[in-house]
Order: C-alpha cells, then structure tokens, then sequence
C-alpha cells in the first residue's frame, strides 16, 4: 500500500476471495494487523464461519469484536504501526438494521471517521446488487442501503478494489472514463 493509501474499500461478492486480499494487503504493509469482526456468532453456522476466518489469521493479529460502533472502534484504535482490517460492512449494516438504529446516520460517521482516521483502515464489503431482485420488501430495501453504503464509503476512501474469482481489480483511483458522442 502506497503512504497516500489510507483507506482501502475492497469490494466483492461472497467467496470472491476479498478477505483474503485484504488479509494480504494488511501482512504485506509491515505494520501491526487488528481485524475489528462485526460478525455475530448467533447460530452453530456462523460460529463456524467466525473460526475458518480466525483460522486464516496468524499471531501478528489482534482481534476486536464490534458488531455497531466501528466508528468509535477506528477513531480509538487507528494509529501509525497499526493497520486496522474491518470485516464487513455488509454483516455491520445488517447488525445496525436490526439494532434500529439509523444506518444512514452511522454510516455517514464512519466515513468522517475514516477521513479523519490516524492510521490505516482497510474496509470489506459485499457487492449485493449484481444479483437477482430480492423477492421480499425486507430484501431489496437492505440491497439498496448496501449499495448506499458501498457508495458512499468508495467516495471516502482513497481506494477501492473490486475481487472477483479471488482477483483484484482496482476501481479507485482511476481516470473517468472519456466517452464522446
């Protein structure tokens, strides 16, 4: 990661390999990795998720569970030595949903955190909305907020990188692309 690369939003869809990327941007950078989780271990399932992914991690690692302030996670942890890996904002959205709290609210919190941030913070994030239309209400409504969130979260970021097939692209910085008629 370049010095003018703070913040890193790498997007994908699931399994596309972005934590993976992530992991390896945050070990190859040098500095003190921290995964801040937002995963929730409710069912036997997700324990088993939560644990392939702790799995992966080495010792360099520390971890936090937060599943709703990353904002207040990043603003007391982010500091020059440390790289701070989030995983993920879509877990993250659905945990402030269900909280009742006001997403849009957080969300634009975290991105003034980030902006703001005294170290680097890398951010994974599911693109949900190159599926199928979700057949509930519930459904397209979360597909829209994540979109949001994606959105609004690339414009605070340095960077953003979409995976796919467990390969980067990266989407910012990048030229507009110059289309004439």
């Amino acid at each position: 990661m370049s010095p003018r690369s703070k913040t890193v939003l790498i997007l994908g869809g699931a399994r596309s390999g972005k934590s993976r990327y992530a992991s390896e941007l945050a070990q190859d950078s040098g500095l003190a990795p921290l995964m801040i989780a937002t995963a929730q271990a409710l069912d036997e399932e997700m324990a088993a998720r939560i644990s392939a992914h702790q799995a992966d991690r080495d010792e360099r690692w520390s971890l936090v569970e937060e599943p709703l302030n990353l904002a207040a996670q990043i603003s007391a942890r982010a500091r020059e030595g440390r790289i701070i890996v989030i995983d993920c904002l879509t877990l993250w959205l659905s945990n402030v949903i269900h909280a009742g709290r006001d997403w849009s609210a957080m969300l634009e919190g975290l991105a003034l955190t980030l902006e703001k941030a005294q170290g680097p913070v890398i951010l994974i994030s599911n693109e949900v909305g190159l599926g199928i239309v979700p057949q509930s209400a519930l459904g397209r409504d979360f597909r829209d907020a994540q979109g949001r969130v994606n959105q609004r979260l690339a414009q605070a970021c340095d960077r953003v990188v979409l995976v796919s097939a467990g390969l980067p692209l990266e989407l910012k910085p990048g030229t507009r692309p110059m289309i004439r008629f």
